[in-house]
């Protein structure tokens, strides 16, 4: 007689793949990066470095970079039709929705979407990064009914985003702030919507459907929504004085508090303290200074009542916010950043791919009969 092991509910401690790109030690806090900690990159390496360290294993020279940086540059402009798409969409329509819809019809226009060569891979995973934050930046701007202004080739890839939003270019300090976050956010181990990428690729679909079905599993409030919650949490509190009453109220009920606590990391995650620190410098400059106060002050409580850390969206949400970006626009920001690593994971998984198909186990019924319909 054999017997089954009971399922992982959430596949909680099972190993899907072996990856040289990110390791997430979740029991001591720590992020790497193809053998470089999170510390070592945060504020020592632009995105488009850690886009090639992810795609190459290491860190660019200053010709690789350079080359490397023009590629993006070069692969910005979107087809018209994708352009009239946009465009299109209801104004009501929530952002991942409308960037799910555009990397979609991306791929009906690229030639190379159904090109399986190793070279064609590589050019759409660096017309996927250079387009999504287009994407992105234009569905803001058609909601607005305002124009959609070409890209500048003279910005890198996060202050280009910036300007796009925006309309000006951004200063040296948002440039900054925006670029860290990129590096922060660009890859965290087999998380939900990684490996919902490579299960898609698995079956040898294209690139497009695998970063469509990476997007849709980061716009869950679980995954990659959390940021917009905490602002919304911030919201609602409304002042610093009304926090431990809050806090108080929610734990009473046990309600969850959205940016507290992490499914992987025990202790505090590595990436949290470079944003709070990002945070508490924005917040200086621009004179509103509660949010990052309201912050630390839950974060406090929580810690000492829950010996629960704040993670990423926890401050990450300040610092957008900081930065003037809509709410609604927190999670995509996040799949801005995130596609150098889906991507990355794509190509790694197309390099050595089995179809991944786990097993389940029944616990329905056996055994049952028809009832004739006229009897049931």
């Amino acid at each position: 007689m054999t017997t089954t092991a009971a399922p992982s509910k959430g596949l909680e401690g099972v190993v899907a793949a072996s990856t040289r790109l990110s390791d997430v030690k979740g029991d001591i806090g720590e992020l790497i990066y193809s053998g470089y900690n999170i510390d070592e990159l945060a504020g020592k390496v632009s995105y488009e470095e850690v886009v090639h360290l992810l795609h190459e294993g290491r860190l660019p020279n200053s010709k690789e970079l350079a080359e490397l940086k023009s590629k993006l540059v070069r692969e910005r402009e979107l087809p018209k039709g994708v352009a009239e798409i946009i465009k299109g969409l209801p104004k009501s329509t929530p952002p991942m929705n409308a960037i799910r819809t555009g990397v979609s019809a991306l791929g009906c226009f690229d030639p190379e979407s159904e090109d399986d060569s190793p070279a064609a891979q590589k050019n759409k995973a660096l017309r996927l990064i250079a387009q999504i934050p287009i994407v992105t930046a234009y569905f803001h701007r058609a909601r607005q009914g305002k124009s959609l202004l070409p890209s500048d080739p003279a910005l890198g890839e996060a202050a280009n985003f910036l300007y796009l939003v925006d309309g000006e270019r951004p200063s040296a300090e948002k440039e900054r702030t925006m670029d860290m976050c990129y590096v922060l956010h660009a890859d965290h181990g087999m998380n939900a919507s990684t490996f919902s990428a490579r299960v898609t690729i698995a079956t040898l679909s294209d690139m497009y459907s695998a970063i469509t079905s990476a997007i849709g599993t980061l716009k869950g409030p679980l995954h990659g929504g959390a940021n917009e919650g905490v602002i919304k949490m911030l919201q609602e509190i409304g002042t610093l004085e009304k926090v431990d009453a809050w806090v108080a109220d929610c734990l009473a009920q046990k309600k969850k508090i959205m940016g507290i606590g992490h499914r992987v990391y025990k202790t505090l995650d590595p990436r949290a303290p470079h944003l709070k620190r990002m945070a508490q410098i924005l917040s200086e400059k621009l004179g509103e200074p509660k949010w990052i106060q309201m912050s630390e002050r839950i974060a406090s409580i929580m810690l000492k009542e829950k010996n629960l850390n704040a993670n990423v969206d926890f401050y990450s949400a300040t610092v957008y916010y900081s930065l003037g970006i809509p709410t609604d626009l927190f999670t995509p920001i996040f799949a801005i950043a995130r596609t150098s690593g889906w991507t990355a994971h794509i190509l790694e998984q197309l390099a050595d791919n089995r179809l991944i198909r786990p097993q389940s186990i029944y616990t329905g019924p056996v055994g049952l009969k028809v009832t004739p319909i006229d009897q049931r």
